[in-house]
């Protein structure tokens, strides 16, 4: 049997056992923050078990993408992966252990034909009702083996969730494969036994503070490993054995020339390379790119790890690109977004890993030294501070610090190391540089209402009916004028915040009251929240009320919607097809589109695409919303987003006839292009690797930018006593002008500077046994200061240099310090700052020199004194 024909198999058995086949969502998980990527099949199921959305169907089967970031340090060895298929059969309040217990064995014996004397059963300690029904079956109580929460308890996935105790089914390998002992049994560290199917048994939901209470209904959720399993029906003690690895293996072992069965440790390293170049590139096609943080370091991880490991096996030079192409080749067939994104995961792979080599012959030419080190004054492992060093200036993984520490016999200090890394968050937080906190926008009441039917693609009114209204996280019956409040209809014209798009405003009212609307907000489960404040009297769960969208801001974000459309194609034209949407904020001012690209973007390019796109505007295309099977869609090339979770049907918009553009999208839109008005680009950047930023501006908001610029341009021209086409040539001319006056005046001002330079050594004076020159020049700016300094330091040897101006009527400070006085404990940083205190300023910079800034210009004088009084206390 192979992995296509096994994951159909199993597809197929509980297809007729009333399951519904759902696809495999992404491994970046949808709008679950508790993850960061999806570890198990129940992933997706996760929503419908906690009652926040409802299933396609009570009963589930899946062969989901799965990837586990805390196997990534295991594997090496014969049995653990990263990025692996989970096959899974779920139940949501439908059937229980009974079913779940019977349907397994019968897959496992009678479909795949495992035999029977090679299958154990493990269970919770106190699961009295599992163990009767694997008796049922006919399983052997001496094979039904009891196991604490350690082992067989399951969950939740994250920090909080569905969870419950699991039973296991395991295969033996055999005898040849364990260690020997009599008690050697399925959950023995020795290899022997492998862990093929879990059964899980979902009757808690655990809150993050560890608290379980029991679910309404009791749920299933199995996950069976497609690898492990494939390699018990196929006779091999490993995954790595099987046609699913061995296209890669082959690959690996014709670049290095090596080959398996010479050496554990060549074995260990062939091993490694496979299993990530999978992960590396399903984690790509899945959206994730490389980044020092987040999912996007679980790649940039496993991408070096390779890349170290392949330079065990010889490979110095690029290579993962060549084993990229065989696992797309070898699972496309499968999952068509590996092929659809192709060029994009090699060209991220290519940069990534010709990056990372740049870097890897110092970082390894370090760390050997440090283990030298460390190994001659046998201190038996690395300090905290080294491992910082060399992953903070040197990019150096700490992850591949402990591995090479841990092939010499040597640790790491982890614990020390977070303690540096908590540092340097906390200086880039001091400093002003560390990233802002998302923005918070209240927290979303649970709520128990139904669905609300969205009416506003087509209109911005509806008459509606309030269910709940909610206020202080709990609902009420009314609420009166003065209150903010949530507001829940059964149907209504408002957008709720969702997908980049932010939420509508407007007013709802009743016969009795009205509710000013600020924002809308769309909870997982489709329940349309409207959040303001009632204005006007008062009212109540019941009333009938108007809900009114305010139209002018909807239109608004719907031009700048559709055009973030016209905005991708145009995009994927200029640069290329691997260019695909990362993010976006759809706002009525302005929006924002991340994408991916891996070059720079030219001005050139900037100008074209925004060319391409004002050219569809004046076409004035039509642009329609279809509702239609997901399949269909992407077949008919519709554009999906990563990391988004799409139903069975979906709403597709496309742009033209032909289209120039078919994405899956729920936003409102213009109905044609025409009423866009104007597409301005106001900014492109880059946000990461191989990601860019583009911020844009269309109708009212483009024409206000146009006008503003349009009057700025007039002043200007006013100015230069020119006309608005003169106004370029004029402006370089003053330019020009302006320079060579900069430039006499400083070659007057270095003059200045030569002429006083001559004076001032005679003015130095000695403080506790040390050369002061402490003065006050005329007006001069910092650069000439600077040469001054160096002039002054290098005449007298060993001196402390401090240096006072008025330039534009502010005061100026240079300081300078010798080495032999640094050697002393002086500093010129902490000197300066001082000084300038005086002045009502402040400054800094290195112990050799630093310079600051004042307010108060009369005090330079007492400022200078106050040298003396600090160099007689050091």
């Amino acid at each position: 049997m192979t992995g296509d024909e096994l994951r159909q198999a199993f597809l197929n058995f509980f297809q007729d056992r009333g399951h519904k086949i759902i696809p495999s969502s992404s491994l970046v998980p949808h709008r679950d923050p508790t993850l960061l990527l999806t570890s198990a099949g129940m992933v997706q199921i996760k929503p419908y078990f906690l009652g926040l959305e409802t299933p396609p169907g009570r009963r589930l089967a899946s062969c989901q993408k799965c990837f586990r970031t805390t196997d990534i340090d295991s594997v090496g060895d014969s049995k653990h992966l990263t990025f692996f298929e989970m096959l899974g059969n779920f139940s949501v309040g439908d059937y229980f252990k009974k079913e779940a217990i019977l349907w397994a064995w019968e897959f496992v014996t009678k479909y795949l034909k495992l035999p029977e004397e090679r299958l154990w059963i493990t269970i919770y300690l106190d699961d009295d009702e599992a163990f009767a029904c694997w008796q049922e079956v006919g399983i052997p109580a001496g094979k039904i083996l009891r196991f604490s929460e350690e082992d067989n308890f399951w969950g939740p996935v994250g920090d909080s969730g569905p969870c419950g105790p699991c039973s296991e089914i395991h295969y033996d390998l055999g005898e040849e494969f364990g260690c020997g002992r009599p008690e050697c049994k399925p959950n023995c560290d020795c290899g022997r036994f492998s862990e093929i199917w879990n059964l899980v048994f979902t009757q808690y939901n655990q809150d993050q503070s560890g608290r379980r209470t029991p679910l309404p209904k009791p749920n299933i959720d199995t996950g069976m490993g497609l690898e492990r399993t494939l390699a018990a029906i196929q006779g091999k003690s490993s995954p790595y054995e099987t046609h699913l690895f061995s296209p890669l293996i082959d690959q690996i072992c014709h670049l290095s020339g090596k080959e398996c069965g010479r050496g554990e440790n060549t074995d260990q390293a062939i091993r490694i390379v496979a299993e990530h170049s999978r992960g590396i590139v399903f984690l790509i096609a899945d959206g994730v790119m490389p980044s020092n943080e987040g999912r996007g370091y679980v790649l940039r991880r496993i991408l070096r790890r390779a890349s170290l490991f392949g330079r065990k096996l010889g490979l110095n030079d690029p290579f993962l690109n060549e084993l990229a192409e065989v696992a797309v080749g070898t699972m496309s067939h499968t999952y068509p977004e590996l092929i659809a994104n192709q060029s994009l995961i090699t060209e991220v792979i290519r940069v990534e890993e010709e990056k990372f080599i740049t870097t890897l012959d110092t970082g390894l030419n370090l760390v050997e030294k440090l283990i030298g080190e460390a190994s001659v004054h046998g201190s038996g492992g690395l300090t905290s501070e080294e491992v910082f060093r060399l992953y903070d200036t040197y990019g150096f993984p700490p992850e591949l610090t402990a591995e090479i520490a841990r092939e010499k016999g040597l640790s790491i200090d982890w614990e020390g190391f977070q303690a540096e890394m908590e540092k340097q968050r906390e200086r880039a937080r001091l400093s002003g540089h560390s990233k802002g906190k998302a923005e918070v926008k209240g927290k979303l009441t649970v709520t128990r209402s139904k669905k609300t039917r969205f009416v506003g693609y087509q209109k911005y009114s509806s008459r509606s009916k309030i269910r709940d209204l909610i206020t202080n996280e709990s609902s009420v019956r009314s609420v009166a004028e003065g209150s903010e409040v949530d507001v829940i209809l059964d149907r209504t014209p408002f957008y709720g915040e969702m997908g980049g798009q932010v939420g509508d405003s407007g007013e709802i009212n009743s016969r009795t009251g009205k509710v000013a609307v600020t924002n809308t907000i769309k909870t997982p489960s489709d329940v349309i929240i409207h959040r303001g404040k009632v204005v006007k009297e008062s009212i109540s769960v019941g009333d009938e009320v108007e809900a009114q969208v305010d139209a002018a801001r909807r239109l608004d974000i719907a031009r700048n919607h559709t055009a973030t459309h016209l905005l991708q194609a145009a995009l994927r034209q200029t640069l290329g097809s691997r260019v695909y949407q990362k993010g976006s904020l759809v706002e009525p001012e302005r929006f924002r589109f991340d994408f991916s690209h891996m070059a720079s973007i030219t001005e050139e390019e900037l100008k074209e695409i925004q060319r391409q796109v004002n050219e569809w505007i004046r076409q004035n295309l039509k642009a329609e919303a279809k509702v239609l099977p997901y399949k269909q869609a992407i077949t008919e090339g519709a554009i999906a987003l990563f990391e988004e979770k799409y139903g069975e049907e979906v709403r597709m918009l496309e742009i033209g006839e032909p289209a120039i553009s078919k994405e899956l999208c729920g936003g409102t839109h213009v109905s044609s292009t025409g009423e866009i008005g104007i597409f301005l680009i106001t900014g492109e950047s880059s946000i990461g690797t191989g990601l860019h930023r583009i911020e844009a501006v269309t109708g009212r908001k483009a024409e206000a930018l146009i006008e503003s610029r349009l009057t700025a341009l007039q002043s200007v021209a006013k100015e230069v006593e020119g006309s608005l086409d003169e106004v370029p040539n004029k402006v370089k001319i003053l330019i020009s002008e302006f320079e060579a006056e900069r430039k006499r005046v400083f070659s007057l001002e270095r003059e200045l500077s030569h002429r006083i330079v001559e004076d001032l050594p005679g003015r130095a004076e000695q403080v506790s046994g040390v050369t002061v020159l402490a003065a006050k020049v005329p007006a001069l700016s910092m650069p000439i200061l600077r040469e001054m300094g160096d002039t002054l330091r290098d005449r007298l040897k060993s001196a402390i240099v401090v240096l006072a101006t008025v330039y534009n009527g502010k005061p100026n400070f240079l300081a300078m310090v010798t080495p032999d006085l640094i050697a002393k404990g002086l500093h010129a940083g902490d000197i300066i700052n001082q000084v300038a205190k005086v002045t009502g300023g402040g400054g800094g910079g290195k112990a050799a020199m630093a310079q600051a800034g004042g307010k108060d210009a009369a005090k330079i004088d007492e400022a200078l004194k106050l040298i003396h009084k600090l160099i007689k206390k050091v």
